[in-house]
């Protein structure tokens, strides 16, 4: 009984010192948590990253993306390490940093087969909570923070903005990397990747009850960072 109790009040304290945000991609989620985590001292958590970098596992080990046992296996044992390098967040893999690496366009088209598998998802989300809990605070951005991850966060935020900006934001970034993609195929992977977060059976993209939804269509990222530390001040 004592454990448990224990565990509970554990859970408690890590979700009152946890910022969930959700939303699509291109919503300015990524660039917002960063920035929020910098300001406040915290922890950022990019859930995506760590999905992508346990798929450039999988591609490197050659397991079978349709393997949902090898998956779990493989989620159970990798290490992942999140670290803020100035304004960019270092993603470490087994020690090696994999930052660039998991933003190449094949990792992004394979990650939902390893995104969608319920067991994989169960390893990851115990390991993102570890996370926040080790913290002193902790920003988390994904698609199931508020839902799955902290459901019982105490600030949630839901990250939304019109396909097309979303589109030109992910069009620079990809740009500035390096790389060359057209305007008009990141609109329909856009439009691919939300219908495929929205509809997939396990932890779907969808805003939490009780998070606030805000537009960004039309903020600078200041104004949307701005307003969010002013509702958690609240």
């Amino acid at each position: 009984m004592c454990s448990a109790d224990n565990e509970a009040q554990r859970q408690r304290r890590t979700t009152d010192k946890v910022i969930a945000i959700d939303g699509p991609a291109g919503s300015g989620k990524s660039t917002v948590a960063k920035e929020l985590a910098r300001r406040l001292g915290f922890l950022y958590v990019d859930t995506g990253a760590m999905y992508r970098a346990l798929t450039l596992k999988a591609i490197g080990g050659n397991v079978d993306l349709e393997d949902a046992e090898a998956l779990t296996e493989l989620a159970k044992v990798v290490d992942i390490q999140l670290d803020m390098q100035g304004e960019a967040l270092e993603v470490k893999l087994d020690g090696q940093d994999v930052s660039g690496d998991i933003r190449q366009p094949s990792i992004t088209e394979k990650v939902k087969f390893v995104a969608r598998i319920p067991s994989v998802r169960t390893e990851m989300v115990r390991l993102q909570r570890t996370l926040a809990a080790q913290s002193q605070g902790a920003v988390l951005e994904g698609r199931d923070i508020g839902t799955v991850v902290f459901p019982n966060a105490r600030h949630k935020f839901y990250l939304d903005a019109q396909a097309g900006e979303r589109a030109k934001r992910r069009h620079k970034e990809l740009t500035q990397m390096g790389q060359q993609v057209s305007l008009e195929e990141l609109t329909k992977e856009i439009n691919e990747r939300d219908k495929s977060d929205m509809e997939r059976e396990v932890a779907p993209l969808t805003r939490a009850a009780d998070a606030i939804y805000v537009d960004t269509t039309h903020l600078t990222i200041e104004q949307v960072v701005l307003k969010i530390i002013g509702l958690c001040s609240t």
